[in-house]
C-alpha cells in the first residue's frame, strides 16, 4: 500500500481545482483557500484588474508584501529574515577560509 496524499477538490473565484493533500493538511488548505478567494474578490471588487490570471496575480503580490512586512510581537519579521541571512553568509565566509587553514 502506498501512501499518497489524498485529493481535495477546492473552488477559488468560481473555478474548481484538484489539489494533493494529506487529510493531516486540509483543515489549513481549505483556510488557506478561503483566504485566498477573499483576497482575489477583493482584488476583482476594489480595482480595475480584469481576468482571474491578473487578479491571481495582484492578490499573490498583496499577500506577499503582507508575508515580508509581518510583525509578530513587535519584531519584524522580514528585517530578521534579512539579518538572518547576512549573518548565515558571514559565517560561511569564516568557515570557508577556516577550510582553507587545513
Amino acid at each position: 500500500m502506498s501512501a499518497e496524499p489524498a485529493g481535495l477538490q477546492i473552488t477559488i473565484m468560481g473555478r474548481e481545482f484538484r489539489v494533493a493533500c494529506s487529510e493531516a493538511e486540509q483543515k489549513g488548505l481549505l483556510e488557506a483557500v478561503e483566504y485566498l478567494n477573499e483576497r482575489m474578490q477583493e482584488v476583482r471588487d476594489r480595482s480595475s484588474v480584469i481576468g482571474l490570471d491578473r487578479i491571481a496575480i495582484m492578490a499573490a503580490l498583496n499577500i506577499t508584501h503582507e508575508f515580508l512586512t509581518i510583525k509578530v510581537g513587535g519584531v519584524d519579521i522580514a528585517e530578521t529574515r534579512r539579518r538572518m541571512k547576512r549573518m548565515e553568509a558571514s559565517i560561511d565566509q569564516a568557515m570557508a577560509r577556516q577550510n582553507k587553514l587545513f
